[in-house]
């Protein structure tokens, strides 16, 4: 049996048209011929996201700040940092996130569609599984960018997104926004259906797709986003197995490289601690990482007092001066690069496709490994410390491991790798005062004790659950540089920050005491899809 469907490339396709329905309804005529469950599994291929939203929330994060007019910038990078509504639509824009993600989810949508009218869906249950991960993955990305926070006390009032469950057709339902709960509901209940029929089997390279490892570690992170401390901690497990190291990230031989072999090597799909690889079109290498547009940047004074070189447990790199190799515990501070107005660790390093070997002109793609154990142990440690009955002994253990792997044992100055207690954990933060929440143009005033306003539950000032969530967010920091996750971070506990713009004063964010959850968190959508019906978000 034949069947001929239009793929759906992009479930928003870009245009102005006469209602929301129309915008969503409309497909590109671009047809293609399924009739075996192997050409589905063809299609699942290029379902993947070909776009990424790291540019946008990392601009919009605390990672960066301003180096002054005289270094250049662009128009998407300055309305990100000054926390603007986005006219941009070149690539890393939100216009271009949110068409690459529906294009995915279309993708995804089309896969399922053709297996059930194949009637191979219980034979091909692996390919529905990853269809559905796809699905959820993209949607996931979409309302990080697009929505608040997960929230409880306000999941019914926050809006959620279209959640399209078939291909796009010319006739149909109307597509509403719906609210944040059932956008979260519809993700979780992909996630759940697919967990038990991944196969790693499926895939000739598992690492560039949702093998079980990554499969899981996105349940773990999506759980923990959504406040299901304990599910995260079991999806976790997953992929941690009793022995974490066996899925982390072995720094001592980066260290003999220089950037673009460490770039390189940390991309590399046999790398333990890699479980999913992501590759799009991107200039986030040219954004973020490399100097090029450098005015908006992760600079020494960040690094020294918020990031890389602040003063953790482990102890601080260089304080704000050329960094002395081997003189820091922490391997990240020992392999930065760059200049003072844009200090790099070397990961996210620009990928060129040449497509024009004579005259050397090609795509820019990102490859990004989007999950990690690394990452998934932080997951893990922070879902111990805010379950009902807190676990704050393997919580801490979970840092010490973390400490274990990205800390050399011994510094050139004699200092020793340490070993982490509650006690010793309390007496690290009481000696740090908490960075202030307004008006911060002092840099000496920052540290990596913050004030956390969680949306949803509280958090007792000084207590040891401060202490230990307050420790992995700066680990997670760390650990997701560039890759868009602090955003997020910043969201779920309110965490107040300003972007200092010279010349134009201080530009706050999370500052509001009365509700810590700023507006301007749930990007704008794109100016299409509001002129095209769906309403937009709050300001």
């Amino acid at each position: 049996m034949k069947i001929f469907k239009y793929i759906a490339l992009s479930v928003l396709a870009v245009g102005a048209l006469s209602s929301c329905n129309d915008y969503l309804d409309t497909l590109p005529d671009d047809r293609a011929e399924i009739e075996t469950a192997d050409q589905v599994k063809d299609l699942l291929v290029s379902a993947y996201p070909h776009y990424n939203n790291n540019t946008i929330m990392e601009m919009m994060s605390d990672n960066v700040t301003d180096n002054g007019k005289t270094y250049a910038s662009t128009v998407l990078k300055d309305e990100l940092y000054n926390f603007k509504d986005v006219d941009d639509t070149g690539n890393d824009s939100p216009y271009q996130s949110w068409n690459g993600y529906y294009r995915s989810i279309a993708s995804a949508n089309q896969a399922l569609l053709s297996l059930k009218e194949l009637g191979a869906e219980k034979d091909n249950m692996n390919l529905v599984a990853e269809a559905k991960l796809i699905r959820a993955y993209s949607m996931m990305q979409l309302a990080n960018t697009f929505c608040m926070a997960w929230n409880p006390e306000k999941a019914d009032e926050y809006m959620g997104l279209p959640y399209p469950t078939e291909p796009a057709k010319f006739i149909g339902g109307e597509y509403k926004r719906g609210t944040l709960r059932q956008l979260y509901e519809n993700i979780n209940k992909d996630i759940e259906e697919a967990l038990p029929y991944i196969d790693d089997n499926t895939y000739t390279v598992p690492k560039y797709h949702f093998n079980r490892k990554a499969a899981y570690a996105f349940a773990a992170r999506f759980n923990l986003y959504y406040q299901n401390f304990d599910k995260c901690i079991e999806y976790a497990n997953e992929v941690l197995g009793n022995d974490p190291t066996l899925v982390m990230r072995d720094f001592e031989p980066l260290t003999q490289f220089g950037a673009q072999d460490i770039g390189t090597q940390w991309i590399k799909s046999s790398d333990k601690a890699n479980l999913m690889l992501l590759a799009t079109y991107s200039g986030a290498s040219y954004n973020l990482v490399y100097p090029v547009y450098p005015r908006f940047q992760h600079n020494s004074i960040v690094c020294s007092y918020e990031t890389f070189w602040a003063k953790g447990p482990w102890g601080s790199g260089s304080g704000g001066t050329s960094l002395v190799p081997g003189k820091a515990l922490l391997y990240y501070s020992n392999m930065l690069y760059g200049k003072s107005e844009s200090v790099m660790f070397p990961k996210l390093m620009p990928q060129f496709e040449i497509t024009d070997k004579i005259n050397q002109i090609g795509y820019l793609h990102a490859v990004d490994a989007i999950f990690t154990g690394d990452e998934t142990l932080l997951c893990r440690a922070e879902a111990y410390a805010l379950k009902e009955n807190p676990r704050y002994d393997l919580a801490i253990a979970d840092i010490n491991t973390w400490i274990q792997t990205h800390c050399r044992p011994e510094a050139s100055d004699g200092s020793k790798r340490p070993v982490l207690t509650e006690q010793s954990l309390k007496e690290f933060m009481d000696e740090m005062e908490y960075t202030p929440e307004k008006d911060i143009e002092q840099w000496s005033e920052y540290t990596i004790r913050k004030h956390l306003h969680p949306l949803g539950f509280t958090i007792e000032a000084g207590s040891t659950k401060e202490n230990i969530v307050n420790l992995v967010l700066h680990m997670r920091r760390l650990e997701t540089m560039y890759q868009g996750l602090r955003f997020v971070d910043l969201k779920r506990y309110g965490i107040a920050f300003s972007h200092v713009v010279k010349g134009d004063g201080i530009k706050e964010f999370n500052t509001e005491e009365v509700n810590y959850a700023d507006p301007r968190g749930a990007i704008q959508l794109p100016a299409d899809v509001i002129k095209a019906g769906l309403p937009a978000n709050p300001r």
